[in-house]
């Protein structure tokens, strides 16, 4: 199925969405559990401001969904391809990695 010019959009968007290594350990993150920003806050190394930022950036890809539980605010993975397109791309890294190295003149 070829794609029209909107779905080519959108589906470069979604990459985007990817492409910020801090977005790939939050997602990482939150494979396991549903967690509040301060919890991802804990266990990255980055600040909270940050984590908020791309949090935003990836709920407005549609890949996380988000719940208010009382001051705190709960995020989830919305969608579980997400782990088959990263388990792709680093089956892909690991196969690159395996390779012998090419010699360069």
């Amino acid at each position: 199925m070829k794609l029209d010019a909107q779905q080519l959009e959108r589906v470069a968007a979604l990459f985007r969405a990817f492409s910020e290594p801090t977005r790939l350990a939050i997602v990482q993150e939150l494979k396991s559990d549903e967690l509040a920003v301060s919890e991802i806050v804990d266990r990255l190394t980055t600040s909270q401001a940050n984590i908020s930022k791309q949090l935003q950036i990836l709920h407005a890809a549609g890949l996380v969904a988000r719940r208010k539980q009382g001051a705190q605010v709960l995020y989830r993975i919305a969608d579980p391809m997400v782990f088959d397109l990263c388990r792709l791309v680093c089956d892909k890294i690991n196969r690159d990695a395996a390779r012998p190295a090419k010699l360069k003149f």
